[in-house]
């Protein structure tokens, strides 16, 4: 299992931090580097079909080694790195035998990770973590699957007594900017159903996520001197603040929780001639998720009422949708998986994720795709850490779904 650690270290050390301005696919140089890398490690321990496409995807089998007709599993995770934070120069720190007080990060810039801020840490009490230094984050949102679904399929190519239909691996790109299903080619990876390995604490096993949009918002105003402004001035600010309002001031992110939607305000720019506005709209229920966006749509239609038409414009943009529909179906799936965590002695947790994966869109692409925990915490900033003993077990669970999908 030091396999997975190895790996995992070395996987970090490539900055593959995405970039939504820059329009290509990837988004940037760090994840072709890093998919070469990633190509090259299949072929090398034994994967069939190994391939890297223009668009960054690298995508392997291993061939059944049975005879009998066995459903097609795939295990997929994402490469890229968050752009909320520094990717570059990750230094991974590794705390042995975790004695549940403060780990120091950075002695120089005093930034600790502490229990009194994050207490599941107790939970890890003489475990193995490997933390960040303080200055990036660390990769584990999604290396760690990388890493895990490599060791487990190196195992399962090394003990041909595991018998096993095919499986299909997959690395994507650009998952953390919303793009990481863009150019994935279901008909070419061909699995009858897959597993994202991209969820955090140990024990999670996902297949409801919210529904998704995004929604712009431009408020064209009128500027004129305030000393002769009287009813000739249309501040835009004003009516963003107006619009602001108008939503429900307690179905935001920082007060809901588990099945709650929201409305997420997440940039403001103005001044009095011109103020944007991009939210993000979240449900769960499909008829929530509709009222949310005709609520927003009618209160832009009462302001434009109110100040003139065409002071304000809207676009709305879909992003992805709750997969629990597509999952329903064949929903013995998840039963495999809570089964092959109970199997590895670890307890499962099926909640609902509080916002979506590559999996969410695949799975109405075709192909059903929930979602395994890699053992992370903290994604995405300097706090990020991931237990050891977390990634030793994702490997056992990735390897038992393999052996129970024999059995189907």
């Amino acid at each position: 299992m030091l396999e997975v650690v190895e790996r995992f270290l070395r996987y970090t050390k490539i900055n593959t931090k995405s970039d939504e301005n820059t329009g290509t696919s990837p988004s940037t140089a760090g994840q072709i580097e890093f998919a070469k890398k990633l190509k090259n490690e299949l072929i090398e321990i034994g994967l069939k079909n190994v391939s890297l496409d223009k668009f960054g995807y690298v995508m392997g089998e291993i061939p059944a080694n049975t005879e009998k007709k066995v459903k097609t599993v795939g295990f997929i995770a994402h490469m890229d790195t968050s752009p909320d934070m520094n990717g570059k120069n990750v230094n991974a720190k590794i705390v042995e035998k975790y004695d549940g007080k403060d780990i120091i990060l950075s002695e120089e810039k005093n930034i600790v990770l502490s229990p009194k801020d994050f207490k599941e840490l107790k939970n890890y009490i003489g475990q193995t973590l490997i933390t960040t230094d303080g200055t990036s984050l660390l990769g584990a949102d999604d290396k760690a699957g990388i890493a895990e679904i490599i060791t487990a399929v190196k195992y399962i190519i090394d003990h041909p007594e595991i018998k096993h239909g095919k499986i299909c691996i997959a690395f994507t790109p650009d998952e953390e900017i919303g793009c990481g299903a863009d150019n994935f080619d279901v008909g070419k990876f061909n699995a009858d159903f897959a597993f994202t390995v991209d969820g955090g604490t140990i024990g999670e096993l996902e297949y409801e996520n919210f529904n998704a949009t995004c929604a712009k918002i431009c408020i064209n105003g009128r500027n004129v001197h305030p000393g002769s402004a009287k009813d000739k001035m249309i501040n835009s600010m004003t009516i963003a603040a107006e619009l602001i309002n108008s939503l429900p001031k307690n179905e935001v992110p920082e007060r809901t929780e588990k099945y709650e939607g929201f409305y997420h305000l997440i940039s403001i720019k103005g001044e009095v001639e011109k103020t944007e506005l991009q939210y993000i709209i979240r449900d769960f229920e499909k008829e929530n998720f509709k009222k949310r966006k005709e609520n927003l749509k009618n209160e832009v239609k009462l302001l434009n009422k109110k100040y003139g038409e065409g002071i304000l414009q809207l676009v709305i943009k879909d992003q992805y949708y709750n997969m629990k529909e597509k999952i329903q179906p064949v929903k013995y799936i998840i039963d495999l998986a809570y089964k092959a965590m109970v199997e590895a002695e670890v307890k499962p947790d099926i909640s609902p994720i509080r916002g979506g994966t590559d999996g969410a869109r695949l799975s109405f692409m075709g192909l059903p795709t929930p979602n395994l925990f890699t053992g992370g915490h903290n994604f995405h900033g300097k706090y990020e850490y991931i237990p050891v003993y977390a990634m030793e077990k994702a490997v056992q669970v990735i390897i038992n779904i393999v052996e129970l999908t024999y059995k189907i």
